[in-house]
């Protein structure tokens, strides 16, 4: 098994240790059996908000190879969670020109920026800190990696649609300060260095 480092302190979800790890060739595996469980997020491969050629009828196995070969040609793609030796959530967090243009009043000259666009917790653990610790490994990942900002663009906890990018008042609780909407339900908020 490949050695992986924690971009964060372990934390705690329900008593259990968490670990973090960034993806990389060495932990893609990790990363693919997370997404191919039954449940996981198969059907979008976290491509939604990054490039492809052809948004329009792209196959499931086709968004998968593009991630894989955004990772084998080590372009930051996120963090996964450990607890007990399981892969059990993810985090898209990587630097914001990776993705295509996240909101109307993105400034494409500004450099050192890195975007949190997407989380994955399984159904089963949803509830127990595991999202709130992914964000905290996201955001040390991302600052260790020489982002001198983090946008998201997280939705209120109501909202009917949009909640895998996370919930407003989490961010909110770590700083992140609203500049703005991307769309009529998506608050563009930023954490400075």
């Amino acid at each position: 098994m490949p050695r992986r480092s924690s971009v964060s302190p372990p934390g705690k979800a329900d008593g259990a240790e968490i670990s973090f790890s960034e993806v990389t060739r060495s932990t893609r595996t990790d990363f693919e059996n997370l997404f191919e469980q039954p449940g996981g997020p198969k059907y979008c491969w976290c491509m939604a908000w990054r490039n492809l050629p052809s948004r329009e009828h792209v196959s499931n196995d086709e968004k998968k190879l593009a991630i894989i070969s955004l990772i084998e040609a080590d372009t930051p793609v996120g963090i996964v969670a450990h607890v007990e030796g399981k892969t059990v959530g993810w985090c898209s967090v990587a630097p914001r020109q990776t993705y295509r243009r996240l909101s109307r009043q993105q400034d494409d000259s500004e450099t050192g920026v890195w975007s949190i666009v997407c989380f994955y917790v399984p159904r089963a653990l949803r509830g127990g800190g595991l999202a709130s610790a992914l964000l905290d490994a996201a955001i040390d990942h991302a600052f260790a990696k020489g982002a001198g900002t983090i946008e998201a663009y997280p939705v209120d906890q109501a909202s009917p649609s949009y909640s895998f990018m996370g919930f407003r008042d989490m961010f909110a609780a770590r700083g992140f300060r609203e500049t703005g909407m991307a769309g009529s339900r998506r608050h563009v908020m930023r954490l400075e260095r």
